[in-house]
């Protein structure tokens, strides 16, 4: 939950006393995107909730794919505002009344933790977005409303029990496992692709230096400072610890063939040639479950409560005239 919310739900579920109130008809802004009972949902006010996602989609997709993901976006957003809707229409229902102070210390709350109290740089900025004062109240009145009849309608023993958490546990291992890594020094010389005879010298001279290297007692870092051509020579070649990922796959295999205090035979990439030393090894290990039971604790009640809220707005959908045009 929302921590600016978290506090109000404390506070506003004892003010959820019954109040006459009449629904008002629906108001048509323009294309109607669905009917819930007697409110309308718009297109704009999908594309509103859901145009955050699209400019992130607009950046990972092109094409028929980008249409596909944008339909997938808008219809989750409708489905949202669907189920918020008959939230707030539950929320008359029961003639519950929160009191209007709340939100407005809930705009107060955004201004100050959000704009340092400055309310023109909170005034300019919803105007940016396109948004009226009212109607920036009139959203934080409804995320407030939402918020709370979640907290007061869905309710239960939500705690796992700890025979759950060890199964979870168990489970999902590699959820929680630190993979094999190599702690890593590499020489890396690179030929002229415009010389012809640049990639044999420079593979004659690999093998020079890796010969050097392999001898007792060779400064290995001492030799990437002298030879390395890549950034991590000024560091002795340092690479620092690297795991499986780090790496493309043919110096990952090499990488992670290695013992410690072994070197690598030369490797050979294109115009490049490596040469890998292995200071050290450390094998995957798993963080203990005392160290993540209360987050694990915490993810099967989230989970737990999810399920239940879910099942709390199916009962909601299974009562209402919902049409999707």
């Amino acid at each position: 939950m929302d921590p600016k919310l978290f506090g109000l739900v404390v506070i506003v579920a004892t003010f959820l006393s019954p109040l006459v109130t009449r629904a008002g008809d629906p108001e048509v802004i323009d294309g109607i995107a669905a009917v819930v009972n007697n409110d309308v949902i718009t297109f704009s006010q999908v594309q509103e909730l859901s145009g955050p996602e699209e400019q992130q989609l607009r950046q990972q997709f092109t094409g028929a794919q980008l249409i596909d993901k944008v339909k997938e976006s808008r219809l989750s957003a409708l489905n949202d505002l669907i189920n918020r809707q008959l939230i707030l229409q539950e929320y008359k229902k029961k003639d519950y009344n929160i009191p209007e102070y709340v939100f407005e210390d809930q705009v107060k709350e955004i201004i100050k933790d959000d704009f340092g109290n400055d309310r023109q740089a909170f005034l300019r900025t919803i105007t940016a977005q396109g948004y009226t004062m009212n109607k920036f109240r009139d959203m934080q009145k409804d995320k407030v409303i939402v918020q709370v009849m979640r907290q007061q309608e869905v309710k239960g023993n939500f705690q796992a029990s700890e025979q759950d958490i060890q199964a979870y546990y168990d489970a999902n291992k590699q959820e929680f496992a630190t993979p094999d890594q190599v702690k890593l020094r590499m020489i890396v010389l690179n030929s002229d692709p415009l010389d012809p005879n640049s990639a044999q010298n420079t593979s004659q001279m690999a093998t020079e230096i890796r010969a050097k290297a392999a001898k007792p007692g060779a400064d290995f870092a001492g030799l990437a400072k002298t030879y390395s051509m890549d950034g991590a020579a000024e560091n002795g070649g340092d690479w620092g610890w690297v795991d499986q990922k780090t790496l493309n796959e043919e110096l990952t295999k090499a990488a992670f063939s290695l013992g410690a205090g072994q070197i690598s035979p030369v490797v050979t990439i294109g115009d490049s040639f490596y040469i890998l030393y292995c200071e050290a090894k450390k094998p995957t290990s798993f963080t203990p479950l005392a160290d993540v039971h209360d987050q694990i604790a915490k993810k099967l009640e989230q989970g737990q409560r999810q399920k239940a809220t879910l099942r709390w707005i199916d009962k909601l959908r299974e009562k209402a005239f919902i049409k999707v045009y």
